[in-house]
């Protein structure tokens, strides 16, 4: 690739902020909430139309689990989404806090209301440009891009909820992506059917792939339907006659290169045309009549870059439900690596398991912020973790908590005269998060 000189050029500057929150999706709309609440003024820069990320504009199903078999553990402004989520879906019952459906609709002006009631401002597609960093290891300024040309941005703390990292990389910060060889976990294009017959999904086989008798094994091996290559399909029904589907590998994307998730988009399309007309052939008796609605216009990414951060939370870790002096939230998800048979990753998950009734570990406050940086915090995937954890950091509900834990230590570190993460007290931190009902007990 040839090299373009850009002739230097002066951009207007916004620095009224303290907290810029870039990404908001679940950690990025927990934290830009929180940092606000505080009395903070926040900034959140999103680059699609809607808040919410995989489970609005991604169309993910359903949440991963809310609770580690016995109580909720993703505790706060978690609880409240969740909570919030279920009252506007009838067919949802209350208590029903694992693998709950999820409407995207609703929850976009779910996550408006949770952003925007403490007064913090949303920017919507506007895109991360570059990120000016000084030699003394902070951030000074964003370059944003958006239909007013290119803007600076400045604030005390900034808070990267990027999913990949982008704001801490981009900054000079050290990562890791990938497995050694540097393979990436699978994607996934997640897709709405809809003119469902609901008792013939309700009361006809299960489709998961783990059920012998469901027709994905037919339709992997039928010939007419060659964009559907495995067993892997989830589906959830997230409203009348509409179902929601995570379904189908997508392998060798990288989300921080374009090119590579430009040409996902379009097998994915045509994988969801393929399940639509599969389930019709296959399970007629509630697919029959079904018309594929929408596909995300999000990719479903599961992992690209892990920052390495002031402490590395490790799968041993997570076998010995450890807990810190400086953690931020708990975790009972498992180790859910997307990789292939033959990755060692996948006997890693094996061979930790399932969390069992109870148990769950510490994230520390540490994974959260990344070496060599001053005034950047991390939350969501790209947290301080190995591969085989960071299957199972990486969603929503974690997600959800790590953002309000970020939000609020954002909020406290630009409250200082010279604005440090580090500065940051854990005990305090963990009381704040507390008094909003967050699940920390003892150490």
């Amino acid at each position: 690739m040839s090299v373009y000189a850009m002739r230097a050029r002066e951009l207007p500057l916004e620095d009224a902020w303290d907290v810029i929150v870039v990404g908001g999706g679940p950690a990025g709309c927990a934290a830009a909430a929180a940092a606000a609440r505080e009395g903070a003024r926040t900034l959140l820069i999103e680059g699609t139309g809607a808040l919410g990320g995989m489970g609005t504009s991604g169309l993910v199903q359903a949440w991963c689990p809310f609770t580690d078999r016995e109580r909720i553990i993703y505790g706060g402004l978690a609880e409240r989404i969740l909570k919030e989520c279920i009252a506007g879906m009838p067919h949802v019952p209350e208590g029903h806090y694992d693998w709950t459906p999820i409407d995207a609709e609703q929850l976009k002006r779910i996550y408006d209301d949770l952003v925007t009631e403490h007064g913090a401002t949303v920017l919507f597609n506007s895109f991360l440009a570059a990120v000016e960093s000084e030699d003394s290891g902070s951030v000074d300024a964003l370059i944003v891009l958006n239909k007013a040309g290119l803007t600076a941005y400045r604030a005390r703390i900034y808070v990267d909820c990027t999913g990949d990292a982008d704001v801490a990389a981009w900054a000079g910060a050290e990562f890791q992506k990938g497995s050694e060889s540097g393979e990436l976990q699978a994607a996934t294009h997640c897709f709405l059917l809809t003119n469902v017959n609901e008792y013939g999904y309700r009361h006809g086989v299960r489709l998961h792939g783990s059920n012998p008798a469901s027709p994905i094994g037919a339709i992997v091996e039928d010939r007419k339907y060659p964009e559907i290559t495995e067993r892997f399909i989830n589906d959830k029904p997230v409203g009348p006659g509409a179902v929601g589907f995570n379904a189908g590998h997508i392998w060798d994307v990288d989300n921080t290169r374009p090119e590579s998730v430009s040409a996902a988009m379009i097998q994915g399309r045509r994988i969801a045309h393929a399940f639509q007309r599969a389930l019709a052939e296959h399970h007629p008796g509630a697919f029959a009549g079904a018309w594929l609605a929408a596909t995300g216009s999000l990719m479903g990414i599961r992992e690209t870059r892990r920052i390495v951060g002031d402490y590395v939370l490790t799968a041993d870790d997570y076998d010995a439900r450890r807990c810190f002096a400086d953690e931020i939230c708990r975790n009972s998800y498992y180790l859910d690596v997307h990789c292939r048979p033959d990755d060692p990753h996948r006997q890693r998950e094996a061979k930790s398991g399932r969390m069992g009734p109870g148990e769950s570990h510490g994230i520390p406050y540490r994974c959260l912020t990344p070496r060599g940086l001053r005034n950047v915090l991390v939350a969501g995937r790209s947290i301080s973790t190995d591969r085989a954890v960071n299957g199972s950091t990486r969603v929503m509900p974690v997600c959800l908590a790590m953002g309000e834990a970020a939000g609020i230590a954002a909020a406290m570190a630009a409250g200082n005269d010279a604005p440090d993460t580090r500065s940051v007290d854990p005990g305090q931190l963990r009381e704040r998060l507390r008094g909003h009902g967050a699940y920390l007990p003892g150490n």
